[in-house]
Formats: structure tokens, sequence, C-alpha cells
């Protein structure tokens, strides 16, 4: 009787965990992610509010503490001074004839080796492949000298040749890379589909595989064009003429040995990245994506 009476007693209640707790704790967890990330944010487009602020401020406003982020007064005539202390129109014409021939190699001739690389069967073809990509050890100012012999003898000095032709030989192992991935995203059943058709690997490459590349090839031209705006230093050792600088070699117009124009080197600078903001945002779409299914490959 004890022994049943003993089984009928009931039981206490089992306390349930509250998940007050948890909505807690992973909200923290998502605000200390959102903090983290805004703080790297913040560092990394303060240098950019503070070109374009600098680049409003007057020449004695510059260096001031504590420093100030909001120019008073704007000082806009130094965006029309500084275009004009140098043949800025004239720099920026070169950097968009280089910029625009080169991309225009590198997407040309990289998509074709790509394509190649991944929908052509070959002997050999994983080897020369890795010769490709072991290319992107090679530190570029290993290659500097000889290149620039091979140059002089052409007699391409202070030309533009040698800022664009080498880019319509294969454009660079790492784009050839990057879109050999994504090819081997495209299913080869299309291939076999218009073989069937009877049409050649150029139209192929042509007609299939580079209309729905499209994000591939946005990513390729935004990398190439930041790229050839960019440079510095193989424009610096080619170009030797003024009228032949591109933007970036003539920014350094704006200091001499004692001093340097701030204010009017911030509004050159400003107008050099100007276009590489706008591309980027209006691009941004095609860019992640691109980037996004070249990483999916797994072939």
């Amino acid at each position: 009787m004890t022994a049943h009476a003993s089984l009928e007693q009931p039981s206490k209640p089992v306390a349930k965990s509250s998940p007050v707790p948890i909505r807690l704790r992973n909200l923290l967890s998502h605000l200390g992610w959102h903090l983290v990330l805004i703080f790297f944010g913040i560092l990394l487009i303060a240098p950019l509010v503070w070109l374009v602020s600098t680049s409003l401020k007057e020449p004695g406003a510059i260096f001031v503490l504590p420093p100030r982020w909001i120019p008073n007064p704007v000082r806009w005539q130094n965006y029309p001074e500084a275009l004009t202390a140098q043949p800025f129109l004239r720099f920026f014409l070169n950097t968009l004839n280089i910029t625009f021939f080169a991309t225009l190699g590198t997407v040309v001739t990289a998509s074709m080796a790509a394509y190649g690389f991944a929908r052509l069967r070959f002997p050999l073809r994983s080897f020369w492949f890795g010769v490709v990509i072991s290319t992107l050890m090679l530190p570029s100012i290993v290659t500097l000298i000889p290149t620039f012999i091979l140059f002089r003898w052409l007699r391409w000095i202070d030309t533009f040749y040698p800022l664009i032709v080498p880019y319509w030989f294969g454009g660079g192992a790492f784009f050839i890379f990057l879109l050999r991935q994504f090819f081997l995203t495209v299913p080869l059943e299309l291939d076999e589909a218009a073989r069937i058709d009877g049409a050649s690997n150029y139209r192929i490459y042509w007609q299939i595989i580079l209309p729905l590349a499209k994000p591939a090839l946005a990513t390729v031209i935004i990398f190439s064009i930041i790229n050839h705006w960019n440079e510095f230093v193989l424009p610096l050792i080619y170009l030797h003429s003024t009228d032949k600088w591109t933007m970036a070699i003539g920014l350094q117009g704006f200091s001499d040995l004692y001093s340097t124009q701030w204010h009017w080197l911030m509004a050159a600078s400003t107008v050099m990245v100007a276009p590489l903001i706008i591309l980027f945002f209006s691009a941004q779409r095609y860019y992640l994506e691109g980037i996004h299914m070249s990483g999916l490959a797994g072939r």
C-alpha cells in the first residue's frame, strides 16, 4: 500500500528554462559583431573622408589642432586651381587611354586562356595550368629589368606600348584563374548540345560561355581598371615626357623639395579616385556575384 501510494504521489513540475536569456545572448552577440564591423568600417572610410575634407580647406587650416573634419569656410576653388596648376586633363586622358586598352586586352586574352583550360581537353592541361598559376609567386620586380631591356630594344620607352601590349598576352595569371573557376561552373551539356548543332569552339566561347560569364567578366574588368588606373611604378619608369604622364605621376607635381600644396594635392586625388568609387558602386552586384560564383567551383 505504501509503495502504491508512493507511486501515485504527484511529481514536482520541472522548471522550464526561459528563452529570454537565449534571445538576450543572441542579441548581445549580434550587437557586438555590428559594433566591431562599424569600428573597422570607420577606420576604412576615415581616410577618404579626410581626403575630401582637406580638398575643401584653406592651406592654413589643414594641420590645425584639434583637426576639423568639416571645413569652414569651404574652399571650392581648390579644384579648378589644382586642375589648372598641372596639365591634369592631359594626364586624365592618358590614364583613360592606357586603362581602356590594357583592360580590353586583359578581358579578351584572359577569357580565351581560361576557356581553353576549363573546356578543352589537351595533353598536360593541368601541368600547364599549374605553370600559369606558379607565375603568381614571381614578384613583378624580378622581371622589371629584363622587360625594360626588351622594351628599350624595341624602342618603346616613352610610349604607351609597355603599359598596354603585355596585357594582350594572357592578361595575367590571376584573371585566368578567376575566369577558369567560373567557366567550370557552366554545365558541359551546353557545350555538347552546341557541338551537336555544329558549333565550333570559338562559337561556343563567344555565344554561350561569355554571355553566362558576365558577373566574372565584370569582376575582371573592375580589378583591371583599378590596377591600371592607380599604377604608379611602371608609368614612372617608361613614361619620361610630361605630356605622356598619367594622373598617378602627375600628383607628384604638387610636391617639391621644400613644400607640398596639400589642398591642391587632395583635390586632384579626389578627382582621381572619384571614377573608381562610382564604378565600384555601380557594378557592385556583378562584382560580388562574380567573386561568389568563382569560388564555388570544385573541379
